[in-house]
């Protein structure tokens, strides 16, 4: 039997981690806006040396509640690693903030990659775009594998995981061993009219079979921006109107600070901060232009809505504390697929009905294309710390192109990969988005999204905040089980559509 312990001892754990996250939240806020820091990185943990050791996070094994122990012990473990690849972490900045590639007489730094692709970009010199960057990749492979070395040596010698593997699952609840069987069994069922669907998409735009284009041309082509010419708004924020079905107004939220400018000092990937659960939520994305923005904004305010509205009752350790960020991405894919769904586009862009259908069907191959990479990412990533040779990027490169179509160097596996499997994440966030939709529809028509009672449906599953995992939460809330069968039913429409 565990001894109880000390009240006082776990809230002095509970108010370390959480001034910690606030501290690292901040820190990310500054960095994303393109402003100094508060903290210098070796000053981050100043205070903190004595919560942060082997002894204390042993100590934590004690707490008798397994949700709060779990939570508690892997917030330490969080830290702790934090602080031991801060030197790691700082020196490949450091080099990584530098590296660009030349492309045409354009610098393209690799933090601008993605908006430049998306925006910017032909194939020709999305063709020189690759050439540029697979040196540049094996220039910064070093600082990359080190980082995963120090990880794993000390997840496994100063905390007696098995294997990497064993630490996420206990930190997350997840059998990666089933989903990974369960994944791969996703890609079987989908594999025919994807590449059936995608390859007509290539050909119709750039006259080439996928396996011909690279991940740079997917960035391109899956940003929808052929199609911006229909797009009826010239900034993301004009299709904010539609929260006042749910009474809600995510510009003038308290707690809730949108930052939508396009000031080129700020991080071009968008992200949602979140300072203080739920009164302070920050909002980051520097908009580009088109479709690629409205669904950028609308999945960040999934992430940011749901945080706003958790109950602030709870307890920190429900509120602030999970370990997993897979339901916070159910919301975010929720708001996402609805901001492009038929009775926005129709009802409050005011599209007709060939634009909707157009844009619903792209959207439709967009989000089984991405859901294949993340799964494809996953596959990979499973495969590397179950066996393989974490420096090798062949496999990854073989995987992503034999799931995806597009080509993927292998100099770049490391620097897509992603910590303690998020891309796992975004998969049963996925799922969880196409069983919330079906019941959002079950229940409230097609339409529903429209309807105010949709909204305080919504908002009575924020409330919970993260007090359950994704799994107890769709059990406790009486909805389906977490399947892909409702994704699977959504994209099978592919193989009927005609692309317009």
């Amino acid at each position: 039997m565990p001894r109880k312990h000390p009240t006082d001892e776990l809230h002095r754990l509970t108010s370390a981690i959480q001034a910690l996250n606030v501290r690292w939240s901040r820190q990310a806020l500054a960095l994303w806006q393109g402003l100094p820091p508060e903290h210098a990185p070796d000053r981050l943990y100043a205070g903190f040396e004595a919560v942060l050791t082997p002894e204390t996070i042993a100590g934590a094994s004690d707490i008798p509640d397994d949700k709060t122990r779990t939570r508690i012990r892997h917030g330490l473990i969080d830290h702790y690693l934090q602080r031991q690849l801060m030197p790691h972490e700082t020196e490949m900045q450091a080099w990584s903030r530098g590296a660009a590639a030349h492309v045409d007489g354009e610098k393209i730094y690799f933090r601008d990659v993605i908006p430049w692709c998306q925006k910017s970009s032909t194939l020709a010199k999305r063709q020189r775009l690759q050439q540029e960057t697979g040196p540049l990749c094996k220039l910064l492979k070093p600082f990359a594998v080190n980082y995963w070395k120090v990880v794993l040596d000390t997840l496994t010698a100063e905390f007696d995981f098995d294997n990497y593997i064993d630490y996420c699952r206990q930190k997350k609840g997840i059998d990666y061993h089933r989903l990974y069987r369960q994944v791969k069994v996703l890609v079987d069922q989908t594999d025919a009219y994807y590449f059936a669907a995608m390859d007509a998409w290539s050909h119709a735009r750039f006259n080439l079979p996928v396996q011909q284009l690279t991940r740079f041309d997917a960035i391109y082509l899956l940003s929808l921006g052929q199609w911006d010419r229909l797009c009826p708004v010239n900034a993301p924020e004009e299709t904010l109107g539609f929260f006042r079905h749910w009474g809600l107004d995510p510009a003038h939220h308290p707690g809730l600070h949108l930052d939508l400018s396009t000031s080129a000092e700020k991080s071009a990937q968008a992200i949602t901060v979140m300072v203080r659960i739920p009164r302070e939520i920050h909002i980051l994305m520097r908009p580009e232009g088109g479709w690629v923005d409205v669904e950028t904004l609308w999945h960040e305010l999934g992430h940011g809505l749901s945080a706003v509205s958790t109950d602030p009752s709870l307890s920190e350790v429900d509120r602030e504390l999970a370990t997993a960020f897979n339901l916070s991405e159910t919301y975010a894919f929720l708001l996402q697929r609805m901001a492009l769904s038929r009775p926005v586009l129709e009802r409050v862009m005011g599209l007709p009905e060939a634009t909707v259908a157009t844009i619903g069907y792209y959207k439709d191959l967009k989000d089984l294309s991405v859901f294949r990479r993340y799964a494809a990412k996953f596959i990979s990533e499973y495969e590397m710390f179950t066996g393989g040779d974490l420096t090798d990027g062949q496999p990854y490169a073989d995987t992503m192109a034999r799931i995806t179509g597009f080509y993927h160097q292998p100099e770049s596996h490391l620097f897509d990969l992603v910590p303690e499997f998020y891309c796992a994440d975004y998969l049963l966030g996925w799922m969880g988005e196409a069983v919330l939709a079906d019941h959002l529809t079950g229940r409230f028509g097609e339409y529903g999204c429209l309807d105010p009672l949709a909204g305080e449906w919504l908002k009575s599953l924020w409330r919970q905040g993260n007090a359950a995992d994704m799994f107890a939460f769709f059990e406790t809330n009486g909805l389906d089980e977490l399947t892909a069968a409702p994704l699977l039913r959504r994209w099978r429409r592919l193989s009927e559509t005609p692309a317009a």
